[in-house]
């Protein structure tokens, strides 16, 4: 009997949006899509600021420096938006 072993590898291959949502693609070859909603930043930022991301925490995360947003691959897989930031007092 042969067991398959499903293997994946959330590390971020590539970023992109469209008009309403981020994508995210693995390197696995799975896709994540979420509502630009969901996270504020990126949805106030220029197209240009949404382009200059990069990887962070080994491949997991994403860094978007201009706008000092985080994500992280596990979040998105679960379907995480953003925190809600609080305003310092």
């Amino acid at each position: 009997m042969t067991i398959l072993a499903r293997v994946t590898d959330e590390r971020v291959l590539d970023v992109r949006f469209d008009d309403a949502s981020l994508i995210v693609d693995l390197m696995d070859g799975r896709t994540i899509s979420a509502p630009l909603a969901w996270f504020p930043r990126l949805e106030t930022a220029t197209l240009e600021q949404r382009a200059r991301w990069e990887k962070a925490g080994a491949g997991y995360g994403i860094h978007w420096p201009e706008i000092d947003e985080d994500l992280s691959t596990d979040g998105l897989l679960r379907g995480a938006s953003a925190p809600m930031r609080v305003a310092a007092e």
